[in-house]
């Protein structure tokens, strides 16, 4: 599965001179952790959090931030479109983040959060099952069919002799995240 498979599109974005005000009031809003920021031409030029906009806003005194460009960090980690949801994962976990924005041609076309990827984790054993259906149709355009229950998250797969349904196996782990290796005759 690709990051421009699991993203959420199109991205809520910000501006490095919105107010902290109008960006705590979009994460909210929107009930996102995290947003792009983007620089005068849609450039990518930063990223802002919760805690990010945290920082400062109970502090006594006027001195709180004001601009987005005040509180936003300008070292992010991104992803393309065509990265595998594994890369995108593996990043996330050690670099402790909760959202990546999602890349095109140097665009944001998107951002993956941890909560799109539990998404998928959570679903149930017949999306699970539809999932795997699809992924088989796209493999086999020509009709081959096979038998697919999914029960637990464990899929149970039968299909025609010569299929080569270790390799079928091996496709679907990697196709369809949230089901476990497919058990075969």
């Amino acid at each position: 599965m690709l990051a421009g498979e699991v993203m959420s599109s199109p991205a809520i974005t910000l501006r490095r001179d919105d107010s902290v005000r109008r960006a705590i009031r979009v994460l909210y809003d929107h009930d996102i952790t995290a947003a792009p920021v983007l620089g005068e031409h849609g450039e990518l030029v930063g990223m802002v959090s919760e805690i990010d906009l945290l920082c400062g806003a109970f502090t006594p005194g006027g001195s709180a931030p004001r601009t987005v460009a005040d509180v936003m960090s300008r070292q992010v980690s991104t992803v393309e479109d065509t990265a595998d949801a594994r890369v995108l994962t593996d990043l996330m976990i050690t670099r402790r983040i909760k959202s990546v924005p999602v890349l095109r041609d140097e665009r944001v076309v998107g951002m993956v959060s941890r909560r799109d990827l539990m998404a998928l984790l959570a679903r149930s054993d017949e999306e699970l099952r539809d999932a795997v259906l699809a992924a088989l149709r796209e493999r086999y355009p020509s009709g081959t069919s096979w038998e697919v229950t999914v029960r637990d998250g464990e899929v149970d797969l039968h299909g025609p002799e010569g299929q080569g349904p270790q390799h079928v196996a091996d496709l679907l782990a990697q196709a369809v995240p949230g089901v476990r290796p497919a058990r075969l005759p």
